[in-house]
């Protein structure tokens, strides 16, 4: 199977790893299962043979979409040949998110999962190591920033496991880990979606700074003066910046 570079592909080759992420998925019970960037099909073969669900994959090269159609008669009509940041909604009903997730394009694909909330309980996604940690990081770690903070508003994240680049062919640079992603039962409680979103992201432009700093332009003066306003963003839990958007101007 040829590579394309400019789509950051390197292949899945480690049948261990691959039943660990199979595994993850079926703790949980599901219908629809949509999978990213199936590629040469490596993780495809096991997910198809999971009984009852109706499955769909997203697959942007178009020589790799031909070759998952011939090698397995059961994708025909299943394979959305376009990038996944571009796809409509696939399910009209819930689905579970599954993918070895194109490494350039990975924080994008969780912000566009978190546009799709109200329809993905659950995502099980191998990413850039960094990528994964940062997902899952909570307030105090030096990795703890806006992916961290913006995705655990609405998914609770548990980093599975480290994947070794050399379980890849080629190998790529940097190691991977396997995330995932359950849907919260209890959603954080915010003034809006919007403005937890502005001071999270103010916040963490200016990480170094004391809140105070940082945030000065979201609160009143008075407001400032309280002693949530003299930690650095990294320090505030979810619920912090979440509590503290009921006092934004």
């Amino acid at each position: 199977m040829q590579l394309k570079k400019s789509l950051g592909q390197h292949f899945l080759k480690d049948d261990g790893i691959i039943r660990q992420i199979v595994a993850a998925l079926r703790q949980d019970s599901f219908t629809n299962l949509l999978e990213v960037g199936p590629g040469g099909g490596a993780l495809t073969k096991h997910l198809i043979q999971i009984p009852n669900i109706n499955f769909k994959a997203v697959e942007l090269d178009d020589t790799k979409t031909a070759y998952l159609q011939n090698t397995y008669a059961f994708l025909k009509g299943k394979i959305i040949a376009q990038s996944f940041l571009d796809i409509p909604i696939p399910f009209e009903e819930p689905f579970v998110v599954i993918g070895n997730f194109p490494y350039n394009i990975s924080t994008q694909i969780l912000f566009k999962v978190i546009d799709w909330k109200d329809s993905v309980p659950l995502v099980i996604g191998m990413f850039q190591k960094e990528v994964a940690e940062r997902a899952a990081s909570k307030e105090g770690s030096k990795v703890y920033g806006v992916l961290s903070a913006l995705v655990q508003q609405f998914y609770d994240v548990e980093y599975l496991f480290d994947v070794s680049n050399q379980c890849f062919n080629p190998p790529p640079k940097v190691q991977s880990g396997v995330i995932r992603l359950k849907r919260k039962q209890t959603v954080l409680h915010v003034k809006s979606d919007k403005a937890y979103k502005l001071l999270v992201k103010t916040a963490f432009n200016q990480r170094r700074k004391t809140l105070r700093n940082a945030v000065r332009g979201l609160f009143a003066p008075a407001i400032l003066e309280g002693d949530i306003f003299n930690k650095r963003a990294e320090n505030l839990s979810i619920d912090d910046f979440a509590a503290l958007t009921f006092q934004m101007n």
